[in-house]
C-alpha cells in the first residue's frame, strides 16, 4: 500500500509536535507508515524545541515507504514556515493550505494511499482571505477542480465505541429548523450506508436516526418536525433498502445496549452527535470524511496553541486516525462519485 500523506495543519498549532512524536513511536506503536507536507527546515526546527531526535529526509511521495523506518519523510513545501509556537504569523495559512492542496493532488494521483489531516486555524484560514468554510468544504471543492464533479462530504466521527453523522453542523440552533429537510437526511443516510460499506466492510449498515425534539416529537406533542421531516427521510431510506430505524428519542440512543443494534448514528444537530462521542471517547475519537473519492481522517482535536511546542499534546488521537485511515484505505474501492 502507498504511504499515507499528514498535512502539516497549523503550524503555530500542536500538529507538529504530534507528527513528530508519532514518527518517533512509529515502532512501539506499528504506526503505518506516511510522510508530511511540510517545509523541512521547520519541522527540525520545532523537533529541537521539543528535545527529540527526528532525523528526516525530503523524499517524494513514492519514495517515502521505504525511508520511514529511519527517518521521517517529508514531502517538502515551496515556502518557508516561521511560525512559532502558538503564535500563527503570515506563513501559517499559506502554508497550511498549501500542505492540503499537495496532499490531495498526491491521493487523486495515487500516490498516496489516504489522507490525514492536522487541525487548523479556521480564524488564521479566514484572515488571509480562505473562502471555504472549513476542511471538508475545502476537501469537496478541490476534488471538484480536479474531477469537475460536484459532490456533498458528511462528517462522521469515529470511535470503536460509537460512530455518529451530525446531519447539520455548525449552525446556531434557531437555523437547524430552516436547514433540516427531508431530503438532506436521506442524502447524508445514503452516503453513509454506502461507505460504511465500500470503506469499514459492513455488509448492511444499521443506520438510527435521531428525532428532532425531545421524545422525537411523542407525536406531535413537542413539534412536527420529527414526523413531518425525519420519519418521512426514515421510510424513503428503507425503500432503498437501507436498513434505518427512527425517529428515535435521542436521550436514551446512546446507552451500551442501544449502541449495540446500530451501526452509525445520524444525529439532527452537531451537539446531539458530538457531546454523546465526545463523552465516551474523548481521546481516541476520529474524524472520517465520507463521500470524498478517497479516504481522509482527522484527529478529532483543535490547535492547542497553548500547549503547542511544550511536548504536552496527547498523540492519541492522532494514532486512531492514523490506523483509520491505513485500514480504510486498505478496503475495497468505493462507489463512483455520483452513485447512490
Amino acid at each position: 500500500m502507498q504511504p499515507l500523506a499528514l498535512t502539516l495543519g497549523e503550524p503555530a498549532g500542536i500538529g507538529p509536535d504530534l507528527a513528530l512524536a508519532v514518527w518517533c513511536r512509529r515502532a512501539e506503536l506499528n504506526i503505518p507508515a506516511f510522510y508530511i507536507v511540510a517545509d523541512p527546515d521547520f519541522l527540525r526546527r520545532r523537533a529541537d524545541r521539543l528535545g527529540l531526535d527526528v532525523p528526516s529526509a525530503t523524499v517524494t511521495p513514492s519514495a517515502a515507504a521505504a525511508k520511514f523506518p529511519t527517518a521521517l519523510p517529508v514531502v517538502a513545501l515551496d515556502l518557508a514556515v516561521r511560525a512559532e509556537p502558538g503564535r500563527p504569523d503570515r506563513s501559517s495559512a499559506p502554508a497550511a493550505i498549501a500542505s492540503i492542496r499537495r496532499a490531495v493532488a498526491d491521493v487523486m494521483a495515487g500516490t498516496a494511499a489516504a489522507i490525514v489531516t492536522s487541525p487548523v486555524a479556521k480564524n488564521v484560514l479566514y484572515d488571509s482571505g480562505f473562502a471555504e468554510p472549513g476542511h471538508t468544504e475545502f476537501l469537496a471543492t478541490l476534488v471538484q477542480q480536479a474531477t469537475g464533479k460536484s459532490l456533498r462530504p458528511v462528517m462522521m466521527l469515529w470511535s470503536p465505541e460509537l460512530a455518529v453523522v451530525p446531519v447539520t453542523i455548525h449552525l446556531p440552533l434557531r437555523q437547524i429548523f430552516e436547514q433540516l429537510s427531508t431530503e438532506l437526511i436521506v442524502e447524508t443516510g445514503r452516503i453513509v450506508a454506502r461507505d460504511l460499506a465500500a470503506r469499514f466492510r459492513i455488509a448492511r449498515p444499521r443506520l438510527a436516526i435521531a428525532g428532532l425534539n425531545p421524545h422525537a416529537g411523542e407525536n406531535g406533542a413537542f413539534g412536527e418536525e420529527d414526523r413531518a421531516i425525519v420519519a418521512p427521510a426514515v421510510a424513503r431510506l428503507n425503500a432503498e433498502g437501507i436498513d434505518a430505524r427512527g425517529p428515535m428519542a435521542a436521550d436514551s440512543l446512546f446507552h451500551e445496549r442501544a449502541r449495540a443494534t446500530y451501526d452509525a448514528a445520524l444525529c439532527m444537530y452537531h451537539d446531539q452527535a458530538l457531546i454523546p462521542i465526545k463523552t465516551l471517547a474523548f481521546d481516541h475519537a476520529v474524524n472520517v470524511t465520507l463521500g470524498l473519492p478517497f479516504v481522509r481522517t482527522s484527529p478529532d482535536h483543535g490547535t492547542a496553541f497553548d500547549i503547542a511546542g511544550s511536548g504536552l499534546a496527547d498523540a492519541t488521537s492522532l494514532i486512531a486516525a492514523l490506523r483509520l485511515a491505513a485500514r480504510l484505505a486498505a478496503a475495497e474501492t468505493p462507489a463512483p462519485l455520483g452513485a447512490s
